[in-house]
């Protein structure tokens, strides 16, 4: 009977050590899969922070483009301030010669204005001279008909004559005048034409000044646009970023509980 007691102990003791054995192994092949997951786990946080390495490069390369962003968005802006001051000082000009043109349109108005009054006064003077020689006609022949009046005919065919003469000088002058004052105007008509041509010019270099300013507005307008959108990926790289750097901490736990496991079933 004893004996037979001892027996069924062994055989309770082989029963138990057959599920203790089977428990290890379950435990063995367990710690084989936490063994493989692990592995798993070490090869993603290897890939992450290769991954992360590689964030971050892009992310230095795109805070690098951001600055020449930003200092170009800076040179644009000042030359367009110098364009702006170019812009002013072009009108200010072009107000100037619109006001020396308007000037010298007056100008020549009262020229021809005065050369028409001269004309006048010439028209004038011819008249008088045809007149006078009509009377100086006369008066030969009443020197001829009247031989007895010839010395009193004589005093004022003289004083004709010198008024003749005088008349004569003030049409040179006159004409002299007239001649200066064609010249003038011929002289203020280049200059206004050069005035104009100069004027002309001055819109053309204002337009091309005011387009090359819209076409600075609208590259500043695209660049900044185009920082705008590197600024919201970059916020984007830095979430993902931060997200890795979660999932990194998770894994790093979970590693740090496996381990904990490990060494437990070790020691088991």
């Amino acid at each position: 009977s004893t004996i037979q007691k001892q027996r069924q102990e062994l055989q309770l003791l082989i029963a138990e050590l057959k599920d203790r054995d089977k428990e290890l192994n379950d435990m063995v092949a367990v710690h084989q899969r936490q063994l493989l997951a692990w592995e798993d786990d070490r090869q993603k946080v290897l890939t992450l922070a290769e991954r992360c390495n590689l964030l971050n490069n892009e992310l230095n390369k795109r805070n690098e483009i951001i600055k020449s962003l930003t200092k170009r968005l800076k040179f644009l802006e000042s030359q367009q301030n110098d364009s702006k001051t170019t812009f002013e000082n072009t009108q200010q000009k072009f107000k100037e010669l619109s006001q020396k043109v308007t000037d010298a349109t007056v100008h020549c108005q009262a020229l021809e204005e005065k050369n028409q009054s001269l004309h006048c006064s010439v028209l004038e003077l011819s008249a008088k001279t045809g007149q006078l020689q009509a009377r100086e006609q006369e008066l030969l022949t009443m020197l001829k008909l009247k031989d007895e009046a010839i010395l009193e005919t004589t005093d004022h065919i003289t004083e004709f004559t010198s008024k003749f003469k005088k008349l004569e000088s003030a049409l040179r002058a006159a004409k002299m005048e007239e001649f200066s004052l064609n010249k003038e105007k011929q002289d203020l008509k280049l200059r206004l034409k050069e005035l104009i041509l100069e004027t002309n010019k001055l819109k053309d270099d204002l337009c091309e000044k005011m387009k090359e300013n819209s076409k600075q507005q609208e590259e500043i307008t695209h660049l900044k646009q185009e920082n705008g959108c590197l600024r919201n990926e970059l916020a984007l790289i830095v979430e993902k970023a931060k997200r890795k750097d979660q999932l990194l901490q998770f894994a790093k736990s979970k590693q740090a509980r496996t381990d904990t496991e490990l060494s437990s079933l070790r020691q088991v």
